[in-house]
């Protein structure tokens, strides 16, 4: 009976051994599984993916805001005037931009430069609109004058850079090749080239149109250039005749002075 007893002890405490080594093999297995599964994550994430994995617990909006690479746009306050320059008489404003200056730039800034010139036109027209509403003087108004300057001074520069361009490539001078015609009334005019799909001996639309003059229009041809020459010649006498009054009146005041 004691034998017996003891080899079911012995027994007991072998079961209870293996019990304790498999209870504490489980988790060590649990953390390799977990080890490995991240691994094979971290060698199968694509390159092209931008968060990465949240450890740190932070939110996904913190993850996304280095995202984020456009400027800071406002609404509609960006068609007036800056808050500061509200209620004041005079704005102090720079000098248009000049065509030596614009040449130095490079296409990509004009670019940029045109459509911030656009911006603060649109914001002086919106100033200019609510200061007649209101019915008072627009603050520093020349400022409109100067983009409207160097809006113009940048389209000439843009428009030498195109023909420049053309005259290298193709040899035109203009965008759209043409030669100097006449009308049925002698008037001459530049006629600009078209593309038709068929011969311009069989269109009867190009057909129709007349470049030529006929012989009964050269009597008014000569009395038309006769007409403006008398009218050059009037507007002559009379700038003259304005002058010469001009030299009067201010003579006689600085001898009155």
């Amino acid at each position: 009976m004691a034998a017996t007893s003891a080899g079911r002890a012995l027994s007991l405490c072998r079961q209870f051994q293996k019990s304790l080594s498999i209870s504490t093999a489980l988790p060590l297995q649990h953390t390799n599984v977990l080890t490995s599964c991240k691994a094979q994550l971290s060698t199968f994430r694509p390159k092209f993916c931008l968060l990465h994995i949240n450890n740190m617990g932070t939110s996904l909006a913190q993850q996304c805001r280095a995202l984020h690479t456009s400027q800071w746009r406002r609404g509609l306050e960006e068609f007036f005037d800056e808050t500061p320059n509200w209620g004041e008489p005079t704005v102090k404003s720079g000098a248009p931009w000049t065509a030596k200056q614009l040449r130095t730039k490079s296409s990509e800034d004009l670019h940029k430069l045109w459509y911030v010139l656009l911006k603060e036109k649109n914001m002086l027209l919106t100033v200019e609109q609510e200061a007649k509403r209101q019915r008072v003087q627009m603050p520093s108004p020349e400022r409109l004058t100067k983009i409207e300057r160097s809006m113009k001074r940048l389209d000439t520069i843009v428009q030498e850079r195109e023909n420049a361009l053309r005259l290298l490539q193709t040899g035109q001078e203009r965008a759209r090749p043409g030669t100097w015609r006449k009308d049925f009334l002698g008037r001459t005019f530049w006629y600009r080239f078209k593309e038709y799909p068929i011969p311009w001996y069989l269109n009867r639309r190009y057909k129709r149109k007349r470049f030529f003059t006929p012989i009964f229009v050269d009597s008014f041809i000569r009395l038309r250039i006769e007409s403006h020459l008398h009218s050059k010649i009037l507007k002559k006498k009379a700038d003259l005749e304005n002058k010469r009054k001009l030299q009067e009146k201010f003579s006689k005041l600085s001898a009155t002075t």
